[in-house]
């Protein structure tokens, strides 16, 4: 078997994984850029969702893989994917560790909205949107979360109002990560204040620039600003951008949730890129290089510090490898990517005060020439995120007690009240 031939397998009729991971070794470091070869502001900017042309270069990158035909490698053939296996995936992955990626496009496009839209969505929706989205020419984000509403999206106040053949939108949504970059995305409404909050929501997907549609980028504590907030002022949407159906909007955004647990924790087979892989086997990688750098390579507390977030990583690849499979085969419920969201939540933060305590005071400020470390500090800062992407560790907690567990549910005042008896934004 050469690089160039395709050994199809004769158990599934698809291209072995030995192939597949031969002709990606070929490809790769032909049409790729190594990282170690790109401008050192190039590099820092690749995966910073707050500039504009890291967003171009993904685009640009994606159009790469698709017209080398390794884009969407876990979607469906009919969708323009390839429809292959999370083995395919991992192995283009681990060939692909040293090279450029569109990474920016991994979440929430193709581990979140897609899936979404695959599993929730029309068939006119799953044949426009998951296609351009694998070709590089459209980028999906979320409106979820809404001002004052904390973790609870159910209680989500922006209107949807029928009008004929289109929905009118008002209201506004925050905390979505790069939407002034994106396209298309996945908006919450609410369409009936008369039954109880889980059932009057609809889920559409609108076109993200748009008459109506105002955002606003916010400032972060780290000096990024990709968050954003975005104002609905009578957005026309039509009736076909509905995604599921009219007042089951929380289905959807159930489904939509799942995916984005599984992605937070590592567990999407979605994910293209190297950090998928890297969050199982090398993370302890940058913290060998940054102690080489600060000179604590002999420092026997600092290899214990290592040695704990080489077990952190171990742990949680092995785990990831044990709720994907059990969910796969549907010996674990659908809930238990919440196991897999806790601990990389609370790994990644224990990561962060490893990597502060192995930086010192270097951490947070470096002399012009001594080691850089400044990304120690900047990770610190931003480490209590890890604990509420894909929903907060509290509500993972409680997804795990009451949906594997078994234990009661929680009490809520306005369960099965309708909405518009129900008291909000106090």
């Amino acid at each position: 078997m050469t690089a160039t031939t395709t050994a199809v397998s004769d158990a599934t009729g698809m291209e072995s994984v030995d192939s597949f991971r031969l002709r990606a070794r070929e490809w790769i470091p032909a049409n790729l850029r190594r990282l170690a070869d790109l401008p050192a502001d190039e590099r820092a900017q690749r995966n910073v969702s707050s500039d504009q042309s890291a967003w171009q270069r993904a685009r640009v990158l994606q159009r790469t893989l698709y017209e080398g035909g390794f884009a969407g490698i876990c979607y469906p053939e009919e969708y323009g994917g390839l429809g292959l296996t999370p083995a395919h995936q991992r192995a283009f992955n681990e060939e692909v560790t040293d090279y450029e990626m569109p990474m920016l496009l991994n979440v929430p496009t193709f581990t979140i909205c897609g899936p979404t839209i695959l599993d929730m969505g029309s068939e006119e929706q799953r044949r426009e949107h998951l296609a351009a989205a694998i070709r590089g020419d459209e980028v999906l984000v979320q409106f979820l979360s809404e001002p004052g509403g904390g973790s609870d999206l159910a209680g989500g106040t922006t209107r949807a109002e029928r009008d004929g053949d289109v929905f009118v939108l008002n209201g506004s949504k925050i905390w979505s990560s790069g939407a002034y970059a994106a396209d298309y995305a996945l908006c919450l409404a609410r369409t009936d204040w008369d039954a109880p909050k889980h059932r009057g929501l609809t889920m559409f997907l609108m076109k993200v620039h748009q008459p109506g549609v105002h955002i606003e980028r916010i400032k972060q504590v780290n000096g990024g600003d990709e968050f954003c907030q975005e104002f609905f002022d009578d957005v026309v949407v039509p009736a076909s951008a509905v995604v599921g159906e009219v007042g089951g909007g929380w289905a959807v955004a159930s489904r939509q949730l799942f995916h984005e647990r599984n992605a937070v924790g590592g567990g999407s087979p979605y994910f293209s890129g190297a950090r998928a892989e890297g969050r199982r086997g090398t993370e302890t990688d940058p913290l060998i290089d940054l102690v080489r750098r600060t000179g604590r390579a002999d420092d026997p507390y600092a290899r214990e510090l290592i040695a704990e977030a080489h077990a952190l990583g171990v742990i949680h690849g092995h785990l990831v490898d044990r709720v994907t499979a059990g969910m796969r085969t549907q010996k674990m419920p659908p809930a238990a990517g919440s196991l897999i969201r806790l601990f990389h939540g609370e790994s990644a933060t224990r990561q962060a005060e490893i990597a502060l305590e192995l930086a010192g005071p270097a951490a947070a400020m470096s002399a012009p020439d001594g080691p850089d470390t400044r990304e120690v500090g900047v990770s610190f800062l931003f480490r209590q995120a890890e604990q509420l992407g894909g929903g907060s560790t509290e509500m993972a907690r409680n997804i795990i007690s009451e949906r594997i567990l078994g234990m009661p549910r929680e009490y809520a005042a306005d369960r099965d009240v309708p909405f518009n008896q129900v008291r909000h934004g106090r």
